[in-house]
């Protein structure tokens, strides 16, 4: 079985990252920072919040699914706010997204809020909303239930560092992926978490008996060449056991978002 986590940038370099994930083709595909805009057909909007001005892929959400059309796809949303059509709004929501082969059984399923709650009404203040979401899939292969659940922590406009928020959101992170598994599964915990290595939010996870495998296998970062700011940490992969990883990789090539792809194969 093969898992993809990946924040996608809201899109930004989709001309590379669709080709990316239909040849990679992973059997569950964790993406975070999904744009969904169903009252658009555009295929580009503007996000605009002060002087931070990006160009978003209007119905990302809608572009990965159609790139992996043997998937059944889910999305998360955690608000729902406006992106622009030069000076015209678009309501539009940004959340997260699973992609499970149609082949796996999904036996069960799980889907909330780490942090605060869905809004309805603008994406709000900073530290905004985040959702998060597990699947429990049966691998007919290996003959075992999988269980993999993954967030998009909370970004603070102070930095990566420590908070009681922090805290709080990675116990209930936790608290989703052990209402979702039972004992003999196979589990992954995995997203783009916003903070750095040694985070409480990784303790929390680690004091489960999960095994990180970014830092715990060397990697240097989790950033492209994209992401000019200091700090190459964000995204991580944990497992309940290591034994059963056939190989993992934090992908440097190609470059598909200022985020790099998590491959776990198992």
């Amino acid at each position: 079985m093969r898992i993809m986590c990946l924040n996608g940038w809201g899109g930004r370099l989709h001309d590379a990252l669709l080709p990316y994930v239909e040849a990679t083709a992973p059997d569950i595909l964790c993406l975070q920072e999904v744009i969904h805009s169903p009252a658009s057909e555009k295929d580009w909007l503007t996000y605009r919040d002060g002087d931070h001005i990006l160009p978003q892929r209007a119905n990302f959400f809608r572009d990965v699914s159609r790139a992996l059309p043997d998937h059944l796809a889910i999305f998360c949303p955690a608000a729902q706010g406006v992106l622009w059509d030069g000076d015209r709004s678009i309501p539009s929501q940004w959340g997260l997204a699973t992609f499970v082969h149609r082949s796996l059984p999904i036996i069960g399923q799980v889907q909330g809020f780490v942090h605060k709650d869905y809004s309805p009404d603008g994406y709000g203040e900073h530290p905004r909303s985040r959702t998060a979401h597990g699947v429990r899939v049966y691998d007919p292969v290996a003959n075992r239930p999988v269980s993999v659940t993954h967030m998009h922590g909370l970004r603070d406009l102070n930095g990566k560092a420590d908070t009681p928020e922090r805290a709080e959101q990675g116990r209930k992170l936790l608290g989703m992926s052990r209402m979702l598994s039972t004992p003999q599964d196979l589990v992954v915990v995995c997203g783009d978490f916003n903070v750095e290595p040694g985070s409480e939010t990784l303790a929390i996870l680690s004091g489960d008996g999960l095994t990180e495998l970014v830092t715990g296998r060397g990697f240097d970062g989790t950033r492209s060449s994209h992401y000019t700011k200091p700090g190459r940490f964000a995204d991580y992969m944990l497992v309940s056991r290591e034994a059963a990883v056939k190989d993992f990789d934090v992908v440097r090539d190609p470059e598909v978002s200022d985020h790099c792809p998590l491959l776990l194969d198992l």
